[in-house]
């Protein structure tokens, strides 16, 4: 996902659940499409850059295990002091408790 047009679609039709280092917003759909939000909250753009580097991996990680659909990951202010293993965490147990993910063993 690229254009401000479809994160602000994401933010009115996806249902949201949130944790302390960032929230999750999902719609459902025919294909696996995500977006990554990082905010100058969160702090400059190095941090920025890094919160969202993080955020990618994690979720890269994750997509073979995933429901088809559209993702967005809104980091808040807590993602700066977060390492990756704290915001692969968060992401596991916000995509648990909208029940997306399928199967967590499904690869690499």
């Amino acid at each position: 996902m690229r254009k401000n047009r479809q994160f602000q679609y994401m933010f009115r039709k996806g249902k949201s659940s949130g944790a302390r280092e960032m929230a999750l917003i999902y719609l459902a759909g025919p294909r696996l499409l995500a977006g990554f939000s990082v905010s100058k909250k969160v702090g400059n753009a190095v941090i920025r850059n890094r919160v969202k580097r993080r955020m990618r991996e994690a979720f890269r990680k994750l997509m073979p295990a995933l429901k088809c659909g559209q993702y967005v990951l809104v980091a808040r202010e807590a993602a700066a002091e977060a390492n990756y293993f704290t915001l692969e965490q968060t992401i596991i147990r916000l995509l648990k408790k909208q029940g997306l993910l399928e199967d967590l063993r499904g690869g690499g």
